[in-house]
């Protein structure tokens, strides 16, 4: 049944209706698409699983100040020293900051620095709907409120949350578009190369880049109306996801069916025959990804969490896509469309001289010996990964140049103490007010406590911080907070604000990478289980995907520290890349061994796997090649954790493309030999006596290996 299904959007008289369909869906669906940005969530705080602490104080804050504020430190400097007329400035300055977008309450200050050469204001903004791009309005504001009448060499920088949310969103107003451009040109470069064919590649990414427009209005609806988090960053990963993913897709398609197209006159015919027979590998590798997506469910941090249903929306829709209106068009528009080389009915290519062929010579002759080395090389570079520093970047280091706000924060703890203005916030009862003032300054790492504000029965305690507030002094000045006031009996003393709010995040993180890493393991086994319905296979893949995954990470550790002299990694950046990795891994790998399983299934383990490697080589690698090009796209952006995660995911990719699949499981599935599909059939089948030349395999493969091995 599902085979026949699988058939139908070739037919003669249904492909016409699966490109209405597909047409009719875009109509409606595209204006949705560009609202998505309307929809994100790119605070912090939004980000926080439900049941934090810090959670749990933004909430209570709310009686004491309006929801949802965000503090901007501006900060002025003059290295001789502050004169009368710039505290003058100051002081009209602050006046103005008060009537400007979103304030609220009576900014801060002017406060003169002990040095005497820098004063600092603390404005709060109200986020309102429009989020980080309302704090970017009001971060332009005060700049253009604060400078033009500065005195000649005062200087003058907005920085504090508010400024760094203005510089992330100014680093995001272009960076979608630039992003999209870019990942287009690597797909249409791979393609072309690929297909070597001026007109073939269009199909596929009208096909992609319907399947992101649709993507995208499904997340936004999602976010709309089922409180699904998404922010740019997602947004984003979506981008890079659905085009290299589809693409993928489309490339295992188009080379099953020009393999048909030599074998059956019809397109029609060819093109049922290839969906049959290319479809189940395709589907289960799409499940396989989406369904691994999903697990992020299982997150704490809103972020994560998110994630996870915004890609398996993408794969699912570009799967959708790939089987549906990409086999429509491709049988639409005929065998003219594969011109200069268009496949001729009765002919097969010769790939014994290719590329393919020659490393299947090379593994089939000491396989053993070529996967022991193999595990052996790839391990000694995973060990490079206990060197990855993934305990959190602050926000400072968390951009590839120097904006303003990293600026000003710099300014900021040369002349105040570097937790000033986002200060620890504590909520108690009201009755413990005293209590908890006084044990917040014993608590080392504050350096200044507030008096407490009491309404409605709640305490409400600011404590300014000695450190940065996102440093790790800061998120142990916030573990020591919250030990001490456990202490006092009846308190209920509860400690919030942004180093809270930082200390948490890290904390769901971790809590996070311990639970879904061996969830996901989990269900990618039983997924090839069922898929293989043997054992041993899965395990030797899930193996050798993880193996890629830590030799990526111990690469990133590498080129972090000492190339692109990065400060750190995100404390998600291990989770995200695990996801990435092990499933797309796998789906390589899907793509390897149910072809191998096909093959020895007539052929013997042996030549089947030597024939899968000849059949699927070339078009695996170049579905790598574009999966790997699009997260790279990703290292364009300014933004560090964003860059890298490209570029992690990309060296992953080539890694599982170019060596782990092609040698690595090549060489394990020659060594394990028909144990390899145990407890299936095929495990009890010996395979016929035979010489271990390639040159004796059958010769029927397809010519999407041949067109790049030849190259």
């Amino acid at each position: 049944m599902t085979r026949t299904l699988l058939s139908w959007p070739g037919g003669r008289r249904l492909k016409w209706l699966v490109l209405a369909a597909w047409i009719g869906l875009l109509i409606v669906l595209q204006p949705l698409a560009g609202k998505l940005g309307d929809v994100e969530s790119n605070d912090a705080a939004a980000w926080l699983p439900g049941n934090a602490e810090s959670t749990e104080v933004l909430e209570l804050s709310e009686k004491f100040q309006p929801a949802d504020t965000s503090p901007t430190v501006i900060v002025y400097d003059r290295p001789s020293g502050i004169t009368a007329a710039d505290e003058a400035k100051a002081r009209a300055d602050a006046t103005h900051f008060a009537d400007g977008t979103g304030v609220v309450g009576e900014p801060y200050g002017p406060v003169r620095s002990d040095d005497g050469k820098a004063l600092r204001t603390v404005v709060n903004v109200h986020l309102g709907k429009d989020g980080w791009e309302g704090l970017n309005a009001a971060a332009k504001d005060m700049r253009a409120i604060a400078r033009p009448s500065a005195p000649d060499g005062l200087g003058v920088h907005v920085t504090g949350p508010t400024g760094y949310a203005a510089d992330s969103a100014e680093s995001f107003s272009s960076a979608d578009f630039k992003l999209t451009l870019v990942t287009l040109l690597i797909v249409v470069t791979i393609l072309v190369v690929t297909y070597r064919s001026p007109l073939l590649w269009l199909l596929p990414m009208i096909s992609a880049g319907m399947s992101l427009v649709i993507s995208q209005a499904i997340v936004y609806l999602l976010a709309k109306n089922a409180g699904l988090t998404v922010n740019a960053q997602t947004a984003m990963i979506l981008t890079v996801l659905v085009l290299g993913a589809a693409t993928d897709y489309a490339l295992l398609l188009v080379a099953r069916y020009r393999e048909e197209l030599r074998r059956h006159e019809d397109r029609h015919e060819a093109m049922a025959v290839a969906l049959r027979r290319a479809g189940p590998a395709i589907v289960a590798s799409a499940a396989t990804v989406a369904v691994s997506m999903l697990v992020l469910l299982l997150a704490a941090l809103n972020s994560t969490k998110g994630l996870g249903p915004v890609c398996a929306v993408g794969v699912l829709v570009g799967l959708l896509s790939m089987m549906t209106l990409l086999p429509a068009l491709l049988v639409i528009f005929g065998r003219w469309v594969f011109w200069p080389a268009r496949p001729k009915h009765g002919t097969e290519p010769d790939v014994t001289r290719g590329l393919w062929s020659r490393i299947a010579r090379l593994v089939s002759g000491r396989p053993r010996a070529v996967w022991v080395t193999t595990s052996l090389l790839l391990g000694a570079v995973a060990t490079l990964a206990v060197t990855l520093n993934a305990d959190g970047l602050q926000q400072k280091d968390g951009f590839k140049t120097k904006p303003e706000s990293v600026v000003g924060e710099e300014i900021l703890t040369r002349h105040f103490p570097a937790g000033s203005g986002e200060p620890m916030v504590v909520i108690a009862k009201g009755a413990s007010a005293d209590q908890v003032h006084a044990a917040l300054e014993t608590v080392p790492g504050v350096i200044e406590v507030a008096p407490p504000q009491v309404k409605d029965g709640l305490a409400y305690v600011e404590a300014t911080l000695g450190a940065g507030a996102d440093s790790p002094a800061a998120m142990s000045a916030v573990t020591a907070a919250r030990e001490t006031l456990a202490r006092l009996d009846g308190a209920q003393a509860r400690v919030g604000g942004s180093s809270a709010v930082v200390h948490d995040m890290r904390e769901a993180s971790s809590r996070d990478r311990g639970l879904i890493i061996p969830v996901i393991l989990a269900v990618v086994f039983c997924i090839l289980a069922l898929l293989l319905r043997a054992l041993v296979a899965p395990l030797l893949l899930i193996a050798s995907v993880v193996l890629s995954f830590f030799t990526a990470l111990g690469l990133a550790a590498l080129f972090f520290n000492h190339v692109f002299d990065f400060a750190g990694a995100d404390s998600a950046f291990p989770l995200w890349v695990f996801v990435f990795l092990v499933a797309l891994g796998v789906d390589y790998n899907i793509f390897l061994v149910t072809r191998i399983k096909e093959e020895s299934d007539r052929l013997g383990t042996r030549q089947g796997a030597l024939k899968g490697l000849t059949s699927t080589g070339g078009v695996i690698t170049a579905a790598g090649l574009v999966l790997a090009g699009t997260f790279a796209a990703l290292a364009t952006l300014p933004l560090v954790f964003i860059a890298e995660l490209g570029f992690t995911v990309a060296v992953g990719v080539l890694l599982d493309t170019m060596i782990v699949r092609s040698v690595l499981v090549t060489a394990l599935t020659l060594d394990v030999g028909r144990w390899m599909w145990w407890p299936h059939r095929l495990a009890r089948r010996e395979d016929p006596s035979e010489d271990p030349a390639v040159s004796g395999m059958p010769d029927s493969i397809d010519s999407e290996a041949s067109t790049t091995a030849s190259r």
